[in-house]
């Protein structure tokens, strides 16, 4: 009988799994890594609200410090203190970006953060770095429905990424390194090295 029962709750759990999976919002697939529909009305939604804030700030003036201080907020409610951030500037979401205190973005910078970006204090990002975590499906018939999904990107601290560099999703860079401008970067970087190239990896260790 005990065992009978087991196997009844083992099936239950399992039956209680796959309905909660189910159950989730499109949201909270993506969050997860998981596929997801980009196109579901409160993504959309969502995306509607940050690109109305990002119109904002792109035609702000230079000198209305205090509009764009309050945009900035509104846009990326994770920013440390002293985030400069040179418009213009693009993002999916805003809400998953994280910033810790005086990093910096130069000029035209794209961070497509579907999933969480974590920027490190006093890192430094030179003009059109583009960070990606949005990706697609190498299968063609899941692109097609149009599925997607994403993977975390983590920035540590005191980073100067040159102009023009690419960061891939999932991609970890430690603190302070030097990605060389115009870089792809497709895997990991560790602490305390320059790292350049097309696919970028380590030229030199900064330690020496």
């Amino acid at each position: 009988m005990w065992g009978g029962n087991r196997r009844q709750s083992g099936l239950g759990d399992t039956i209680r799994h796959k309905r909660q999976k189910n159950m989730r919002t499109e949201k909270q697939k993506m969050l997860l890594g998981e596929l997801y529909d980009a196109t579901d009305p409160d993504l959309t939604k969502e995306r509607l609200r940050t690109r109305l804030l990002l119109k904002e700030l792109n035609d702000s003036r230079e000198d209305d410090d205090d509009k764009r201080s309050d945009i900035i907020r509104e846009l990326i409610p994770d920013a440390g203190a002293g985030l400069w951030l040179q418009p213009p500037f693009y993002c999916d979401y805003g809400s998953n970006i994280a910033t810790g205190e005086n990093v910096f973005f130069n000029f035209n910078c794209v961070i497509l953060d579907v999933m969480r970006v974590q920027i490190g204090n006093r890192t430094l990002l030179g003009p059109n770095v583009q960070i990606y975590t949005a990706t697609h499906p190498m299968d063609y018939q899941k692109r097609a429905a149009g599925l997607e999904y994403a993977k975390p990107v983590s920035i540590g601290e005191d980073v100067w990424i040159g102009g023009s560099a690419v960061i891939c999703p999932g991609v970890t860079i430690g603190d302070r390194s030097v990605i060389g401008a115009g870089s792809v970067v497709t895997r990991d970087v560790p602490s305390d090295v320059f790292a350049a190239g097309n696919p970028c990896r380590e030229i030199r260790d900064l330690r020496q």
